[in-house]
């Protein structure tokens, strides 16, 4: 849309009234909860000028009527803010698992290759060198445009960040320009959103008509296809040589270090640098992380909460010592149910003991979502902490206890709200007494 044509001076975007100040153009989003519609009004009286809206409302400001005012918005920004990504080098990372990892080696790369990255991910955000507050793994179009823009103005030359398929198809995404996208992977998650396999690798292969380069891997089947109907793809799998000692165990991060090495020669980056960065990444927080205290078992603390990444995390466990392998895992709530007794059946298969728990219940009953998982065959502490204390009390020298579902984060969603939770710290905790 032109932003010219509504013919007021625009100074700012907004989708959220709180964030509406004098000047704004206002995005009426239509919600699961809330239409925007329904709070043109209040945006108008805080200093909205315009209003940007899918059916004409009756307040005396210009209105833009749009078929959809979600797909207008990512355009609209990337016109306001002067669109960033025409300038900075934004290499983006999809799939269903892996793109945190894989984020963090690309970012390390990209500043060993002196290519002044900013890093956008759910557990860390760089802007001009200096942390922000994290949030969505992809931002809202509007706040993701600004970003890049403060990017720039920051002194960022490039941006590693997380494309989700959920943003993708949500037009979070909508005007960003990838110079390359890279595909870990695709298995059973998020179909609480997009209703089938087909679906979700849809939303996915949408988002690679944005890049300049697309690396694929291709020991994942759907990646093959990808791969497949992207002829000039660039190709990875775990097996390639990296060309640097790489410090993440497990396969499934030799194969997310593959992806960032393909993605880093495909930009002409030389390996020299490529080597260092991968070198300089010790690990990534809440993946695969070693809660050591001194005792005399291992515990891992990982993200995993599909049953791709659980049997991935837990076969890498496995090979850590030779003792028992003990899980705490459970499932999140008001998302994929069909995933649950599939992770409950890895978990069994692959564990001398699995303790299902709770993992952001949300707005469901954390008692029946891990009946779900257990399906019976399981044994269940619906107090996650308990469970942590449990499995901790009953590991022995040479065991290992993986802590599963919530890797970084510091907050439990429950019934609407959010409570400090950190599997990390609890962890401390409990080996400390």
């Amino acid at each position: 849309m032109d932003l010219s044509r509504l013919g007021v001076e625009i100074r700012d975007l907004a989708y959220d009234t709180r964030a509406v100040t004098p000047g704004t153009l206002f995005f009426c989003v239509p919600g699961a909860n809330r239409d925007g519609h329904d709070l043109a009004a209040e945006a108008v009286e805080r200093g909205a000028v315009a209003l940007v809206v899918e059916r004409r409302l009756d307040l005396d400001v210009p209105q833009q009527v749009v078929p959809s005012v979600r797909a207008a918005m990512g355009p609209a920004a990337a016109e306001f803010f002067g669109d960033p990504s025409r300038e900075l080098d934004v290499v983006a990372v999809t799939g269903t698992n892996g793109k945190t990892t894989t984020a963090f080696l690309l970012h390390s790369i990209l500043a060993a290759a002196e290519r002044r990255p900013a890093l956008l991910t759910n557990i860390r955000r760089l802007v001009g060198g200096e942390e922000r507050p994290t949030g969505l793994n992809t931002p809202e179009a509007i706040d993701l445009q600004r970003l890049f823009r403060e990017m720039l103005d920051g002194g960022d030359r490039s941006c590693v960040m997380e494309a989700t398929s959920i943003a993708g198809a949500m037009g979070r995404l909508a005007g960003t320009r990838f110079r390359a996208l890279v595909f870990t992977n695709l298995t059973q998650d998020h179909l609480d959103f997009h209703g089938t396999m087909e679906d979700y690798y849809a939303a996915k292969r949408a988002l690679f008509d944005q890049a300049e380069i697309a690396v694929v891997n291709v020991a994942d089947e759907w990646g093959r296809r990808l791969a497949a109907e992207l002829p000039a793809a660039v190709t990875f799998t775990p097996d390639d040589e990296l060309g640097a000692d790489l410090r993440l165990r497990g396969r499934f991060n030799r194969a997310n270090a593959a992806g960032a090495v393909a993605a880093a020669r495909a930009l002409g980056i030389a390996g020299g640098a490529i080597r260092d960065g991968v070198e300089a990444v010790p690990g990534v927080p809440g993946r695969f992380e070693s809660v050591d205290a001194g005792q005399q078992f291992s515990v891992i603390v990982d993200y995993a909460h599909t049953p791709d990444s659980l049997e991935n995390v837990l076969r890498t466990a496995r090979e850590l010592d030779t003792g028992r392998l003990i899980v705490v895992f459970g499932a999140g709530g008001d998302r994929d149910r069909e995933k649950r007794p599939l992770m409950g059946r890895v978990a069994g298969a692959l564990a001398d003991r699995a303790i299902v728990t709770t993992d952001n219940p949300r707005s469901e009953d954390p008692q029946a979502i891990a009946e779900e998982v257990s399906a019976g065959a399981l044994e269940i502490v619906v107090d996650r902490r308990t469970a942590i204390e449990t499995a901790l009390a009953d590991a022995r020298a040479g065991d290992v206890v993986v802590i599963a579902g919530k890797g970084a984060d510091t907050e439990m969603e429950i019934a609407g709200g959010n409570v400090p939770f950190d599997d990390r710290a609890v962890a401390r905790e409990v080996l400390a007494r």
